[in-house]
């Protein structure tokens, strides 16, 4: 009887051998399986698409996409306006595009803006502003751009104050830049605001890269971050577009017209969403660019209305500046009685001559008198780039 009982124990002994080897075998290939999504992309040579989010209480302060192209290290930023007003398939109405984080949570907002900018957004970073404030203290502070000194108060009685100039603000600071509210800026003028934060965040990543991303300090950088990948993964995500230089980015906006809907008012973007579809595509396509002078700076156009239509020539100004342009002027031509429209070159710079000229499907690009990029006023002009509105374009391209 005991040897029999001996051999049930040693039968036992031997399956719990087995299932421990299948189960260390199962973990095995479950983490030889997993990928990284980041050096993915990398090896692939594609853009690293991510939106960040800084909320307050479930209140979105800022939404940014941020595209970065890593083999020419340059990228792109696009501010998504909380009041973005469209049909939301996930909240099945008419409402605010942030609504939707609100109600939906990340992963339904990061869809939605997907299809409001037309491309796949694969990752997201969700930061507090309690958390966003200790991060702000551990990269020694942002670097803003005060243009006047504030002394202002809340209606709760919270004192807001913050110096003018260039300055360098702690944590406490940026909490006050972000919330302040004075009454002579528009909501427009607040959004803008609280992009400048996002570019001085990128400017905080690249001059503290080294220190932050070496081995083993990742870790309380990474605990006031909620992505949508494990940590290790934000680190390496973080690390690459840590690359860019955030004084050459050129961050761009949803333009659209502002109506009232069920008692608030939102923003619908020009020609049904299309035009930031377009704005995003061709400012995705220089990223890729062999030239580095295309979106090296903002380029100032002057527009001409040549033709008989009341207001062409402000409205494809609207236009153009929802495109990321300077508009100096959009006046009348010389005439109403151009046929087609023209494009006057008066830089020389034909890559961005044809990357305008693409935006709004007109090929009939002239040079005029070339001056240095960078003559500005010094040489008795502003502009970069007059456009002619003849009778072919209709609004948005020419036909």
């Amino acid at each position: 009887m005991a040897h029999k009982n001996r051999r049930i124990e040693k039968s036992a002994l031997f399956l719990i051998l087995i299932f421990f080897i299948l189960v260390v075998t199962a973990i095995i290939l479950v983490f030889s399986l997993q990928t990284d999504p980041v050096s993915e992309i990398l090896e692939n040579d594609e853009l690293l698409k991510v939106l960040f989010v800084l909320e307050d209480g479930g209140t979105v302060l800022f939404s940014d996409v941020f595209v970065y192209y890593p083999v020419s290290t340059r990228g792109t930023l696009f501010s998504i306006p909380g009041n973005t007003g469209a049909i939301y398939s996930s909240l099945g109405r008419v409402d605010r595009i942030d609504a939707v984080f609100t109600e939906k949570g990340i992963d339904a907002y990061r869809a939605e803006i997907g299809k409001l900018i037309g491309q796949t957004i694969p990752f997201s970073i969700v930061m507090n502003l309690g958390d966003f404030q200790k991060l702000v203290d551990l990269l020694g502070g942002l670097r803003i751009f005060v243009p006047y000194p504030v002394d202002a108060a809340s209606d709760t009685g919270e004192r807001w104050l913050l110096p003018s100039g260039s300055v360098n603000l702690d944590g406490d600071k940026i909490r006050t830049y972000l919330l302040y509210t004075v009454p002579e800026e528009s909501a427009a003028d607040i959004q803008e605001r609280r992009q400048h934060v996002m570019v001085a965040l990128l400017g905080a990543l690249n001059r503290n890269s080294p220190r932050i991303f070496s081995a083993g300090n990742f870790t309380p950088y990474g605990k006031l971050l909620h992505a949508n990948m494990d940590t290790k993964y934000v680190r390496r995500l973080l690390s690459v577009i840590a690359q860019i230089d955030s004084e050459r980015l050129v961050p761009q906006t949803v333009t659209g017209s502002s109506r009232a809907v069920d008692g608030q008012t939102l923003l619908f973007p020009y020609y049904d969403g299309q035009l930031i579809k377009d704005v995003v595509k061709q400012s995705i396509g220089s990223l890729a660019s062999a030239s580095e002078t295309v979106y090296s700076r903002i380029y100032v156009l002057e527009i001409q209305n040549g033709t008989a239509v009341q207001g062409l020539a402000r409205n494809t100004a609207a236009l153009l500046q929802g495109a990321g342009y300077d508009v100096l002027s959009s006046v009348n031509a010389d005439s109403n009685d151009y046929e087609k429209t023209v494009i006057i070159n008066h830089i020389g710079n034909e890559d961005v001559a044809k990357t305008l000229g693409d935006f709004i499907r007109c090929t009939n690009i002239v040079v005029d008198e070339v001056l240095p990029e960078e003559a500005g006023s010094d040489l008795g002009t502003q502009v970069d780039f007059t456009i002619i509105l003849g009778k072919d374009f209709d609004g948005r391209y020419v036909r």
